[in-house]
């Protein structure tokens, strides 16, 4: 209780000094001073208890605030693969971040659900505690059937205080295959030519590939490399393979492209026909003005090879085949270089067992490359002039001109000489 003392009626008219004026007057002011002072000094004492008490009734009735749940969030959310094929499976990881400074989060449950990608192994159960600053993964193993399109599979982490976080994270289902062209062949293919093809490898899709092989075979050919190793395809990338392929005979190339969608084996495949037409540009050596001699088995053939082609055809060379054996002194006849629209002369000598009627002649030559190209020409042994025949016949046409000529002349001398003398 604060009591009033009453002053006596002594009038104040701020002229007497505190040692004048009454003893009851100087206590009561004394008193009004404190008063207010204790006053509001009471009141701040309240309010900052009523603050203080007010800060929890607000929040959870636990260790955790509502501003430490929210600082925990999702960083990073990574597929594997990163774009799924149909029928894929793979997994994703949540990197969960605890951004307080100072303050442990436990989690007591994370979870992954979607009608369109399946869950295929377990949720996290278990309570884990996140300490500040650090990051937790949660990593699920899923499949899908889906179709084409964009999915946005859930994932949920319940704290320790009741609430918890639901992210939605982009994820895609995309059947686009790798696609294989052929960049680059010849024109043309001929027998035992090696030429070069190039294949292009490119990746459509929105995610990269791995471990991509390419194989090529067929039968009838001889393929360098038949297998090529390129690794990883980046999304929206291409490459380009090369191989050589020499064919024997007409063939069909097989072309497989295996690689990996994340752990998901797939495969494309294409087929490159092997067919023999004539190159436009190749040399084009042609065997004419062919003449048979015989003597007996054994038979001399001379002829010309004329390059009907646009390139050189190197080392030009002419060997009789079986049945025929080659025989000294021309068992075979090598040409050797021959321009477009060049020419050279060849002769050779074989036998032949009695009664054979015709045999082939092998023509080869070299391209630009080194490959050896060789065609065959039959030639007729019935239409064979005898060897006394052919010793009056066009092999000895040049000597019966020189002896002609000479006769001729010395005639002409011998007339001209008698005509001056009469």
């Amino acid at each position: 209780m604060i009591q009033t003392i009453h002053p006596r009626a002594t009038p104040d008219n701020g002229k007497l000094s505190p040692t004048e004026r009454p003893a009851g007057q100087m206590q009561e002011r004394v008193r009004q001073k404190k008063f207010p002072g204790s006053v509001s000094g009471i009141f701040l004492l309240l309010a900052v208890t009523l603050g203080i008490f007010a800060i929890p009734v607000s929040a959870y009735p636990t260790p955790y605030s509502l501003s430490a749940d929210s600082s925990v969030y999702v960083s990073n959310v990574t597929y594997y693969p990163g774009a799924f094929f149909s029928g894929d499976s793979g997994t994703v990881t949540y990197q969960v971040i605890n951004g307080n400074t100072n303050t442990s989060m436990v989690v007591n449950h994370a979870s992954f659900s979607d009608t369109d990608i399946r869950l295929t192994s377990g949720t996290y159960d278990s309570s884990q505690n996140i300490g500040p600053l650090q990051t937790e993964p949660f990593t699920f193993s899923i499949t899908t059937n889906a179709s084409d399109g964009n999915y946005y599979p859930t994932f949920s982490l319940s704290f320790q205080d009741g609430e918890s976080m639901h992210y939605q994270g982009l994820v895609k289902v995309d059947n686009r295959p790798l696609v294989m062209t052929i960049q680059d062949q010849p024109d043309a293919y001929t027998q035992g030519k090696k030429n070069t093809i190039s294949v292009q490898i490119a990746n459509p899709r929105s995610d990269d590939v791995h471990n991509v092989i390419f194989t090529v075979s067929g039968d009838g050919a001889t393929i360098t490399p038949s297998q090529t190793y390129i690794g990883d395809l980046a999304a929206g990338s291409s490459t380009l393979v090369n191989f050589t392929v020499t064919p024997n005979a007409p063939t069909t190339l097989d072309l497989v492209v295996g690689y990996d969608n994340g752990d998901n084996a797939h495969s494309i495949d294409s087929t490159l026909p092997i067919q023999f037409t004539t190159d436009k540009q190749q040399a084009d050596p042609v065997m004419s003005n062919i003449v048979i001699t015989a003597n007996g088995t054994v038979y001399t053939v001379n002829g010309d090879s004329t390059n009907a082609g646009l390139l050189n055809a190197n080392g030009v060379t002419i060997t009789a085949l079986s049945p025929a054996v080659p025989e000294d002194p021309y068992q075979n006849y090598v040409i050797g270089t021959l321009k477009p629209d060049d020419f050279g002369s060849f002769e050779l000598t074989f036998s032949v067992p009695e009664g054979t009627k015709s045999i082939p002649l092998k023509q080869s030559f070299k391209d630009s490359d080194g490959n050896v190209i060789t065609s065959t020409q039959d030639i007729d042994l019935t239409t064979a002039q005898q060897a006394s025949q052919s010793n009056a016949g066009p092999g000895m046409l040049p000597v019966l001109v020189v002896v002609a000529i000479v006769v001729i002349g010395a005639g002409g001398y011998l007339y001209m000489k008698k005509n001056r003398k009469q």
